[in-house]
């Protein structure tokens, strides 16, 4: 299982290490002093792989062979069906105190399998601040056989008093190499496109890998790179704005419409909409907060698509253009975007207006987190990728 971690063998080393202690202690012997603990949390940029290091650690803790990636335990940690498991996804801009005290008390169960109960709560940093309260205090008094494994960019994005009771496992970005050995690998990708899509996406095994297999994304890369040409004056600037808008509509449709409709479709089944007989007219009336609550739910899932959609499109920009500082200055570093005409940009404008497009395109991420209007945010970048 922990074969998928490219380019993290010390975080590897440490939870392996703590696995064994963990399997020790469930034994009844003496484990190394401070080896495994109840609270961990995994930070590292986006793509270094905090949920993949963690549902690793997860199959450690739950096969008896300490993780194998063959047996039926492994399989069910992989697709996230282990009873023992519980993963978390934030679909929304956040996540509750109601939803955080429902994990609580779910949490506090013995393992079915007589091992451990493992709650594997990715982008953790999305708790609401009371949330954050409700989840320390189970981090606080944590049920014996329960661990608790915490995903989030950084340490800094969670409370000081969750990650003072944690365990820190930090990863680092793996370089493009790995991961393109990664994609050949386990994939069948050719090295070639292996590597540019592991350059491409800076050490992101994800999205190197949906660059290399889908050409959909590709071309949604590709479009995004073609904004700092096409945006030479203000009409083209307001154009290129409306367009990475719309792309971030679209793909977020895209995503949740095979959501949704399903999900309303299991609602109206468990209130017992088309029944007939007692009971079910005051269930259909109390169905009515439910589907509303669902549908508040929906609105905040498709938001969060369209921002990180919009976020990776200015990451994207963001990457272009220090590739163009880099050739401005005559680093010797590996660039992302190697094919791209890039000296012939920079010739075309000095390292200080590079520096000030780079700026611009993380301050409308940074307006984008406080819910400035996406248009109107895109569009004072764009403006400010003309000006220089």
């Amino acid at each position: 299982m922990f074969g998928d971690l490219p380019g993290q063998d010390a975080v590897v080393a440490q939870l392996s290490k703590a696995a064994a202690a963990a399997a020790a202690l469930l034994a009844g012997h003496q484990p190394e002093p401070g080896a495994m603990t109840h609270a961990w949390l995994l930070t590292g940029p986006p793509g270094s792989g905090r949920s993949v290091a963690a549902r690793a650690f997860a199959a450690a803790l739950l096969c008896p062979s300490g993780g194998c990636g063959e047996c039926a335990c492994c399989h069910q940690v992989r697709a996230g069906t282990h009873a023992d498991l519980m993963l978390v996804r934030p679909e929304g801009l956040s996540y509750g105190v109601k939803q955080t005290r429902e994990l609580v008390l779910r949490a506090a169960g013995k393992p079915t399998g007589g091992r451990w109960q493992i709650v594997l709560f990715e982008d953790a940093d999305r708790c609401t601040e009371q949330a954050a309260n409700a989840l320390l205090k189970a981090i606080e008094e944590p049920a014996p056989q329960t661990v608790w494994l915490l995903c989030a960019p950084s340490a800094e994005d969670l409370v000081p008093t969750i990650r003072s009771r944690c365990r820190m496992v930090t990863l680092v970005v793996p370089s493009s190499a790995a991961v393109a050995k990664v994609l050949v690998t386990r994939d069948g990708i050719e090295p070639a496109a292996a590597l540019a899509a592991a350059r491409a996406a800076q050490g992101h095994v994800g999205r190197a890998r949906r660059l290399a297999t889908d050409p959909a994304a590709a071309k949604r890369r590709a479009d995004v790179l073609r904004v700092p040409s096409s945006a030479t004056s203000l009409g083209p600037a307001l154009a290129a704005a409306a367009s990475l808008v719309r792309t971030a509509e679209e793909e977020a449709k895209a995503v949740t419409e095979g959501l949704d409709e399903p999900e309303r479709d299991a609602l109206r089944k468990a209130y017992g909409e088309g029944s007939t007989g007692k009971g079910v007219a005051k269930a259909m009336r109390g169905m009515a907060g439910a589907m509303k609550d669902l549908e508040d739910r929906q609105k905040s899932r498709a938001t969060r698509v369209k921002r990180d959609t919009l976020d990776q499109a200015l990451l994207e920009l963001a990457l272009f253009y220090r590739d163009i500082l880099m050739v401005q200055l005559g680093a010797d570093v590996e660039l992302a975007n190697p094919d791209a005409d890039l000296r012939k940009i920079a010739q075309a404008s000095s390292p200080e207006s590079t520096l000030r497009r780079a700026q611009a395109i993380m301050r409308c991420r940074e307006r984008l987190t406080l819910n400035v209007a996406p248009l109107l945010a895109l569009e004072e970048m764009t403006l400010s990728l003309v000006q220089g």
